[in-house]
């Protein structure tokens, strides 16, 4: 099955160069996906194809107005579609919802631009998403990380085992990675990793990955079901934590 995703943005362009290279390019090469760009003012109003207006009120800047993308989605929207708002005040994209979303066969992704959209915009989508607590010129760069997240997790698209181990797979951050050389300006690379023991190396890993999560990502851990071994891990990191603040 092909993933279609259709974007509707005010600067296709931004979107073609990013999307072409790499692996959302070589994803789309090779059949698994297909991503267009569609440009709102195909379905702006009036000569001048206008998306935008003043808003009510006043204020500065300019917020998108309803009837464009209104006409946009009646056109693009499909019985399988997942008709995606990108806003501040949506929810926050994580890697959970990156794979719900690789699974859909339809993605319709709105762009906000200026001041954001006209609130009735919103009930026409499906869902909003937010890449996090932070305010773009508009939805593009959103639109490529969310496209990006989910081209990676199609079936084929890269290497199986290479979602598994990685940031957030299984709900913690990644364990360090090393390659060669053995030794770099003093610093060796764990001693574990090249002992050729494979059950030593699974539970380094698993310790270095609590280790960075709880140091840089408590917020993880907290909502997280602990197995045994993670607790056994976490006693042992908290151990070696005191007592390197006891010898300080």
């Amino acid at each position: 099955m092909t993933l279609e995703i259709d974007v509707l943005t005010l600067f296709p362009a931004m979107l073609e160069a990013p999307l072409g290279e790499s692996i959302p390019g070589r994803v789309q090469a090779r059949g698994l996906a297909a991503v267009r760009s569609h440009d709102l003012r195909r379905w702006g109003l009036g000569r001048h194809r206008s998306v935008d207006d003043y808003t009510y009120g006043g204020g500065a800047g300019m917020v998108l107005r309803p009837e464009p993308i209104a006409a946009a989605l009646r056109e693009l929207r499909r019985p399988d579609s997942t008709v995606i708002l990108l806003d501040p005040a949506g929810e926050r994209l994580d890697q959970a919802l990156a794979r719900e979303l690789a699974a859909r066969s339809h993605l319709v992704i709105v762009c906000g631009r200026y001041e954001g959209v006209d609130e009735r915009i919103r009930s026409l989508v499906d869902r909003e998403l937010s890449i996090g607590d932070v305010v773009l010129s508009g939805g593009e760069p959103a639109a490529i990380v969310v496209i990006d997240a989910v081209l990676r997790l199609l079936p084929g698209a890269i290497e199986a085992d290479s979602t598994v181990d990685e940031s957030f797979g299984h709900g913690l951050l990644e364990y360090p990675q090393y390659t060669r050389p053995a030794e770099f300006e003093g610093r060796r690379v764990p001693d574990t990793l090249v002992s050729g023991d494979h059950a030593a190396v699974r539970r380094w890993r698993l310790r270095e990955a609590l280790r960075r999560t709880r140091a840089r990502r408590p917020d993880l851990l907290a909502g997280r079901a602990l197995s045994d071994d993670e607790l056994e891990l976490l006693a042992e990191i908290e151990s070696e934590e005191a007592e390197g603040g006891s010898r300080a």
